[in-house]
């Protein structure tokens, strides 16, 4: 049966991979199986593979053996390509002819720097295609039972980034806006200043006594979720990243809804 459904898909009318273009292709949060279809095409069709360090081995395991596979992620604290560069590759690859799949963790365009990517080949004459993911920052947690909005708690939801371009604290970032904006606020990168937002958020009028999950690798086998409150968010140590943080009362939600059991995390494609 598996074969079948292969097959069909092999032969579904997806649009044409063309020599010197560009897909900006969100993986999704971690497992193969979270995958968009479209995803698991361009993975079968790409001369190169240009990908984030939170693209998972499982997932470039689907391309043929034959793909040439680059790495361009960029850790914080750790040695990494700059963003530059990475575009320049992309614009060179394609040059040359090739078919360049540019696969990044989640969506390429919720804090992804998609949009920067896409506008670079516009402005070369590259073509391009963008092919959307799951984000761990919102489909992503339903693997930790965090549904991001619930009409018993919250009909809004604000995500927000824990670090600029430099690493430091978004200077950008209206915090005292942010913490009236939304009962439930969803951090990308913020382990590393969490101490620093939870203050800004805290004197900004949010309660000490609000609830704070951690969920790190959030749709893997070694998924973590830490449960705490915003006043305590500052002592904690060695929080293990990747990780997305939820602020608010969604958290109530998880003792039920954490149906993400040792069984399932076992299962290769989520």
């Amino acid at each position: 049966m598996t074969e079948l459904r292969v097959d069909v898909l092999a032969n579904a009318d997806f649009p044409n991979f063309a020599p010197g273009s560009v897909w900006l292709v969100g993986s999704g949060p971690g497992g193969p199986g979270l995958l968009t279809l479209l995803a698991w095409h361009a993975l079968g069709q790409a001369d190169v593979i240009v990908h984030d360090a939170l693209v998972s081995t499982d997932i470039l395991a689907l391309a043929p053996h034959h793909v040439t596979r680059i790495h361009a992620g960029k850790r914080g604290g750790k040695p990494s390509p700059k963003q530059a560069d990475i575009t320049i590759r992309l614009i060179e690859l394609a040059r040359e002819g090739k078919r360049v799949l540019r696969l990044k963790g989640g969506d390429p365009f919720m804090f992804g720097r998609g949009g920067e990517e896409a506008m670079a080949l516009a402005h070369a004459g590259i073509p391009f295609r963008i092919v959307p993911g799951i984000s761990s920052g919102l489909g992503g947690l339903a693997y930790a039972g965090l549904p991001v909005t619930h009409r018993d708690t919250n009909h809004a939801v604000i995500f927000v980034t824990g670090h600029d371009e430099t690493g430091a604290v978004p200077s950008a970032v209206d915090w005292p806006a942010v913490a009236r904006a939304a009962p439930v606020i969803v951090l990308f990168m913020a382990v590393k200043h969490l101490r620093a937002i939870a203050s800004q958020l805290i004197g900004a009028g949010r309660a000490p006594t609000e609830a704070l999950t951690i969920v790190s690798n959030v749709a893997r086998a070694d998924q973590s979720v830490l449960e705490t409150t915003l006043g305590e968010a500052g002592a904690l140590k060695h929080v293990p990243t990747p990780a997305i943080v939820v602020i608010g009362p969604v958290a109530r939600y998880r003792a039920t809804l954490d149906w993400y059991v040792e069984e399932a995390r076992r299962h290769v494609f989520g």
